[in-house]
C-alpha cells in the first residue's frame, strides 16, 4: 500500500512546484537598459533600429538612461509605418536631419500613459526647444487612446511597448514628421540700391556753379575788350578832327 502513495505523492509534489513557478513574475531584464534589444524582442521594428544605431542615438539614449535619473520616453513606429514615408524620402534628409528625426521620437522625461493626460503642450523633445515652431509635438490624452500630432502628422499611440518607471517605450502608427523638414526657405532680400550720399550732390552741384560762373567771367571779358576798343576808336577820331 505505501509503495502504491509513493508515484502520488510525488505527482503530487511535481504539481505543486510547476504551479508555484508559473505564479512567480518573470525576472527583468538583466544588465543595463539596452533599447535595441527591448525593440528587437517587440519584433516589427527594424527600420527604427537602424536608425537608432546609423545615427548613434543608441548609444547616447543607453548611456542616458544609464547615469541619469530623469528617465525618458520613446515614441517608436514600427516598419509599416516607415513603409508608407513616400519614397526615396529617408535617403533625401542628411545627416543631421536623420539625427534630428530620431531625437524628436525621444522626449527627456519619463511619461506613463496616464501623465498625457496632464502633460503641457508643445511636450519637448530631444531635436530641441519646440517653442521656435520647427520641433512642435502635441499630445492629447483622452481615456486610453493618446494622440500625437506634429503639424505635418497626426497618428495615435497604438501600444505599451515597455515600462520599468525609467523608461517608457510606445508604438505610434507613423513616423513623426517635424514640420521643420517641411518648411520653405525665406526668399533672398532684393539688393538695396545705394542712395548717392548729400556730400556727393553738393560737390556735383558745386561743380555745375563753377562752370557757370566760368562762363559769366568769359562773357564779361569779351564785353571789356569790345569797350575799350570802341573808347580807343573814339579817341582816335576826336583826336583826327582836333588837329583839322
Amino acid at each position: 500500500m505505501k509503495l502504491l502513495l509513493l508515484p502520488l505523492l510525488f505527482q503530487a509534489l511535481l504539481l505543486t512546484s510547476a504551479q508555484t513557478a508559473a505564479q512567480a513574475p518573470a525576472p527583468g531584464p538583466s544588465g543595463p537598459t539596452n533599447v535595441t534589444a527591448i525593440l528587437a524582442k517587440a519584433g516589427q521594428f527594424t527600420m527604427f533600429i537602424r536608425l537608432l544605431d546609423t545615427t548613434q542615438e543608441a548609444s547616447q539614449i543607453d548611456t542616458q538612461l544609464n547615469n541619469s535619473n530623469n528617465g525618458l520616453t520613446i515614441f517608436a513606429p514600427p516598419d509599416n509605418a516607415f513603409s508608407s514615408l513616400k519614397s526615396g524620402m529617408l535617403n533625401s534628409l542628411t545627416d543631421q536631419q536623420k539625427v534630428q528625426l530620431v531625437q524628436f521620437h525621444v522626449l527627456p522625461t519619463f511619461i506613463s500613459l496616464s501623465q498625457f493626460q496632464t502633460a503641457t503642450n508643445p511636450l519637448r523633445t530631444q531635436a530641441g526647444d519646440s517653442g521656435a515652431g520647427e520641433f512642435p509635438l502635441n499630445v492629447t490624452s483622452s481615456g486610453n487612446q493618446v494622440n500625437v500630432t506634429t503639424g505635418v502628422v497626426n497618428t495615435t499611440v497604438s501600444n505599451s511597448i515597455y515600462s520599468d518607471g525609467q523608461l517608457a517605450v510606445y508604438q505610434v502608427d507613423q513616423v513623426l514628421l517635424p514640420s521643420a523638414f517641411f518648411q520653405t526657405p525665406a526668399p533672398a532680400p532684393a539688393p538695396v540700391t545705394a542712395k548717392p550720399k548729400k556730400g556727393a550732390k553738393s560737390a556735383d552741384t558745386s561743380d555745375d556753379d563753377s562752370d557757370n560762373t566760368g562762363d559769366s567771367s568769359d562773357a564779361s571779358e569779351l564785353i571789356q575788350l569790345v569797350f575799350s576798343r570802341v573808347m580807343i576808336g573814339v579817341s582816335f577820331v576826336a583826336t583826327f578832327y582836333m588837329i583839322q
